[in-house]
């Protein structure tokens, strides 16, 4: 839960920011954070997936073969249950929120909390920040979604005032959720050796967040999501 405290405390610490600070960050230093956190998080991708790789050279690109599989799979599924497009209808309905709110408005503060829940809770770095945290104690993706969501809510809560902190309730809901339950199955994935498969998916799956950040390819990550479930009954059907 650690990595879920983090970023609760950076989208508090963002908000008030937001309402106690005039001047905010210039566009020459906001694009240096983009690239220290796609760097950064490009190293943490590939390092999970790398470290989850173990044995023979034979074995690891046995493993390497299943989670490519594994992406395939979970590609073709999350598009047969349009994974991503539900995900973009959310993004727009809270990009068509934030483009509607004024000052004054009495729908202001619900549409903050809603706006803000949905835009820190929709992508595909909460989930897989939250499994990180949750099968191997790995905060530091949600550390980076962390500094993301409080630079973001410096502006939302000059928008929406400052309801839109209420959103850290929903986020620290979704993630949590996830992360307990997947801690919860971490030593029944771990006596089965099931859980390096899901990792090592979910590392080429954040290296591709880190292509977004840094704006160097879009992918419809939403739709790679049930990877992480093909990863470990494809290593059972392997062995």
């Amino acid at each position: 839960m650690f990595g879920t405290v983090l970023n609760a405390l950076g989208i508090l610490i963002g908000g008030i920011a937001g309402l106690t600070v005039t001047r905010q960050l210039s566009p020459a230093k906001q694009s240096m954070l983009k690239v220290g956190m796609g760097a950064f998080t490009v190293f943490l991708g590939l390092k999970m997936t790398l470290l989850s790789l173990d044995g023979s050279f034979g074995h690891r690109v046995k493993q390497l073969v299943v989670v490519v599989l594994a992406l395939i799979l979970g590609k073709l599924a999350g598009r047969s249950l349009h994974l991503q497009k539900s995900s973009n209808r959310l993004g727009h309905f809270a990009k068509e929120k934030l483009s509607q709110a004024r000052p004054g408005n009495p729908d202001r503060f619900s549409d903050g909390l809603i706006t803000c829940a949905i835009l820190f809770c929709v992508g595909p770095i909460a989930f897989l920040g939250a499994l990180a945290d949750g099968l191997e104690s790995n905060w530091k993706i949600l550390a980076v979604k962390a500094l993301m969501d409080g630079l973001a809510m410096m502006t939302f809560v000059k928008v929406f005032g400052w309801g839109a902190m209420l959103s850290v309730i929903s986020v620290v809901a979704y993630q949590g959720t996830i992360t307990l339950c997947v801690h919860a199955l971490e030593p029944f994935l771990r006596q089965h050796d099931l859980a390096a498969p899901i990792t090592a998916t979910a590392g080429l799956l954040i290296f591709c967040i880190a292509l977004i950040i840094l704006e160097l390819k879009k992918f419809e990550l939403a739709d790679y999501l049930p990877s992480l479930i093909f990863a470990p009954l494809l290593t059972l059907l392997v062995r």
